[in-house]
């Protein structure tokens, strides 16, 4: 899988997440400061990575800042990037399962290499729900996400 990585510092939380998914197989596609020339700040850097999503570039990304919320925010505004802020496993195979979350925030804070493992196995172990109420809640982003970008209901 094509996972676009961005962190706005280099920090080694971020650098692990690069090293743990390349063990696990995956293609890590490096953005903001794990990308020498790539601006930093996380705004942008989550941005870069969610496009890639977006774009077709990637099948999922990696976001992550100090707490993680600011990069969360930035994925969101990507039609289409469906961006979940995980600090526990619970919560990450929850997003995979019934979000369909394709982008995983995560903070450099708070942390550990364990817990990131937890997570990471978490998100990649959980199969996406197929549940009618589940992808009738996902189907409905899509509809509001494409009423926002027509300027509203019709």
């Amino acid at each position: 899988m094509r996972i676009a990585v961005s962190s706005d510092m280099d920090e080694p939380v971020a650098r692990q997440v690069v090293d743990e998914l390349r063990r696990r197989g995956h293609t890590v596609l490096s953005y903001g400061a794990l990308r020498p020339g790539d601006r930093k700040d996380w705004a942008w850097s989550a941005e870069a990575a969610a496009r890639a999503v977006a774009d077709g570039t990637a099948d999922q990304a990696v976001v992550c800042c100090w707490t993680g919320t600011g990069a969360s925010i930035a994925a969101n505004k990507l039609p289409g990037v469906r961006a979940a802020l995980c600090a526990d496993a619970y919560t990450a195979r929850g997003a995979r399962r019934w979000n369909d979350a394709n982008a995983l925030a995560l903070s450099l804070r708070s942390l550990s290499g364990p817990v990131l493992g937890e997570i990471l196995d978490a998100w990649f172990d959980a199969a996406v729900s197929q549940d009618a109420d589940d992808r009738g809640n996902v189907a409905h982003l899509a509809e509001v996400e494409a009423g926002a970008t027509r300027g509203g209901r019709d």
